[in-house]
């Protein structure tokens, strides 16, 4: 009776293995995926930094130049 039993577990616990490495295969797969999604945001919030503050050194350097006074030029 206990061979029998035993035998009759083997494909249940064969296709519980297998959804088990099926499931932590899938969930490594998310993490990775959030993982690289995190550092795309991190990446381009950072980036968008620098551009707006280089936007806004190149709108006061404008500003500087136009308030400098205007030279006479010769005639």
């Amino acid at each position: 009776m206990t061979a029998h039993s035993k035998t009759a577990a083997d494909p249940a616990i064969s296709l519980f293995s297998k959804t088990q490495t099926q499931s932590m295969s899938l969930n490594r797969i998310l993490s990775e995926r959030d993982a690289v999604s995190e550092a795309r945001e991190a990446k381009t919030a950072r980036l968008r930094e620098l551009r707006l503050e280089k936007e806004a050194d190149e709108i006061a350097a404008a500003a500087a130049l136009a308030a400098l006074p205007k030279r006479a030029g010769k005639r």
